[in-house]
């Protein structure tokens, strides 16, 4: 499904303002892919990917680490 699970796109879309508005890396990250050519759009979700990818990590890694524990 393109469109995925709504409820987790808009968090992940919410976790990527927060961070334009406070994160200085994520700022640098924007007017830099914005001088490339990028639109403010397309760099967001290049983000949210970025994000997702962090997220789903550490959501692998703890449940590996349960079930180790459960073993």
């Amino acid at each position: 499904n393109r469109g995925g699970d709504r409820r987790a796109n808009s968090a992940l879309h919410r976790v990527i303002i927060v961070r334009l508005r406070h994160d200085e890396r994520t700022r640098k990250y924007m007017a830099r892919r914005t001088a490339e050519g990028m639109t403010k759009m397309q760099v967001i979700r290049c983000l949210k990917r970025y994000l997702a990818r962090e997220v789903y990590a550490i959501l692998r890694s703890t449940t590996q680490q349960n079930l180790i524990q459960a073993a």
